[in-house]
């Protein structure tokens, strides 16, 4: 049912590696709970993030939550969906 090659937080962020970098996003969990999601804010490449802490938002319909990285490093890359 959950992919193996995924690593989940309290939170409901995940992580997944891919060579030298690794992947994050929200679960489907809290995609669900979030409900329409409006807008992301998430900081640009270059930026320091450390596990555990706040590094973004999402506004949904609902509710505004802070996202929390899973992992310590530098965003390298971010999605613009």
């Amino acid at each position: 049912m959950y992919p193996e090659d995924l690593r989940y937080t309290s939170e409901h962020e995940w992580a997944r590696r891919e060579g030298d970098s690794v992947r994050v996003g929200i679960t489907h969990f809290a995609q669900d709970s979030l409900g329409d999601i409006v807008y992301v804010d998430i900081p640009g490449p270059g930026t320091a993030v450390n596990a555990g802490q706040p590094f973004g938002e999402v506004e949904s319909t609902k509710s505004v939550s802070d996202l929390f990285s899973p992992v310590s490093g530098e965003i390298v890359e971010r999605n613009g969906a």
